[in-house]
């Protein structure tokens, strides 16, 4: 009796199933069966064997041929029976793989699949060939999901034409080309990605290779910023307000021609000037200065005092000044942009006023009369009117609703309080 072989021929095909291992049976051109676990799907595989088709030479006899292919950047050992065998006319064959042509080669693979930039092959007519996880990703599935299915499946009319004119404009120009892209995104916005695109050679034909980085949040910071300078440059050239950008180190870098007519200056002498050489001597510097200290240093976002400019005639002029930080990223503030509002009269300076006149000021303007006041700060009639007197003087005023018409428009009372009050905390113009 007979022998019975140790391993019949269906068991010897599924153990081929878990070994990286294909093997085929053809009939003329037509591949009739195939196996083994070289490949995760007969699309692959069929590839494969066209591949090796296609590079092989017929000949008419049936002795065995051995020889190495390259497919998808595998390495394989081909051993196949040229000119069929007696097994009902067909040849067969078996690949075994070996490895890749290189270990760089395998490495840049497992890089390329991983890579935060998004990365792909197709081939003339748009079918996916490869492609790794970032860029499969964009479409919200795995590269299993895509490749071997068409451009056209995942992305609209107008992209897809689009897409394939850079295919076939990379083809004939046949070298890599950089460039940026807009595109659809799945949940219907706008995407921009920038990259390279270039031919690779992909089995027995010339494909395109693209690996692009999404600068989608990119662009749109990039818009957002342009349109916030928009907004700054139409502040400072046409709202008529006094404006100025001033670097963390205090010297004035942009400026507004109406802070220049305020400084009775030209524009491009005010621009490159340090900032505090426009201001007078006056009590609430030093307030000013604790509160640049805070704006630089980002303890504060913004802040708004009352201060006195001096213009290249020596006029001085009491102004509401606010100041604000620019941008949040680093540690310090690099600048800061200052708007005038609320501008007294200019007037040659004076000496300031004490404490004690500010507030006769303020109670004249409510009204009141020189006992009233007298009363109410518990001086005698004949200090109050000495003050008065001392007041007309200073502020070049004849009357008294001259005296308070003038300290409204000096700055020195606060145009939108009432009762009147002083322009600031610290007194304007007051020594003490």
């Amino acid at each position: 009796m007979a022998e019975r072989p140790f391993v019949d021929e269906a068991s010897f095909k599924a153990l081929l199933e878990h070994l990286p291992v294909s093997w085929w049976e053809t009939e003329g051109e037509r591949v009739v069966d195939s196996g083994g676990g070289a490949f995760d799907d007969a699309r692959t595989a069929q590839r494969f064997l066209d591949t090796l088709c296609q590079d092989s030479v017929p000949e008419p006899s049936p002795e065995i041929s051995h020889g190495q292919a390259q497919f998808d950047g595998r390495l394989f050992d081909v051993s196949r029976l040229l000119g069929g065998v007696p097994r009902h006319g067909r040849a067969r064959g078996v690949a075994v793989e070996v490895g890749s042509p290189t270990a760089a080669a395998r490495r840049y693979d497992a890089f390329a699949d991983f890579a935060p930039a998004a990365a792909f092959i197709r081939d003339r007519d748009g079918c996916y060939r490869w492609m790794n996880h970032a860029y499969a990703h964009l479409y919200g599935t795995t590269p299993e999901h895509v490749v071997g299915r068409n451009v056209r499946e995942f992305n609209s009319p107008a992209d897809t034409a689009q897409f394939l004119a850079l295919d076939r404009d990379i083809l004939s120009r046949g070298k890599p080309v950089r460039h940026t892209l807009t595109y659809h995104r799945p949940d219907g916005g706008v995407g921009h990605a920038a990259g390279h695109r270039f031919p690779v050679r992909e089995g027995d034909q010339t494909c395109v290779a693209g690996i692009y980085v999404d600068i989608t949040d990119y662009t749109r910071a990039l818009s957002q910023r342009r349109e916030a300078e928009e907004s700054l440059y139409a502040l400072r050239d046409h709202s008529g307000l006094p404006c100025a950008l001033i670097s963390a180190g205090g010297r004035i870098q942009q400026a507004s021609s109406a802070a220049a007519e305020l400084l009775h200056t030209r524009l491009s002498d005010l621009v490159g000037r340090r900032a505090h050489t426009v201001l007078a001597p006056a009590p609430e510097l030093d307030a000013l200065q604790r509160g640049w200290g805070d704006l630089i240093a980002r303890r504060r976002r913004r802040v708004e005092t009352s201060t006195v400019f001096v213009d290249t005639l020596g006029r001085q002029r009491r102004v509401r000044l606010h100041l604000t930080t620019m941008g949040r990223s680093s540690a310090r503030a690099a600048s800061v942009w200052a708007v005038i509002t609320h501008q007294g009269l200019a007037h040659p300076a004076h000496p300031p006023l004490t404490a004690s006149q500010v507030r006769i000021l303020s109670l004249l303007a409510g009204g009141r009369s020189n006992g009233e006041i007298a009363a109410s700060l518990r001086l005698s009639r004949q200090t109050v009117d000495y003050h008065l007197s001392r007041l007309r003087d200073q502020l070049g005023a004849a009357t008294r609703p001259e005296l308070v018409a003038r300290a409204y428009v000096l700055g020195i009372l606060a145009p939108q309080a009432w009762p009147p009050r002083s322009a600031t905390a610290t007194h304007p113009h007051s020594a003490t």
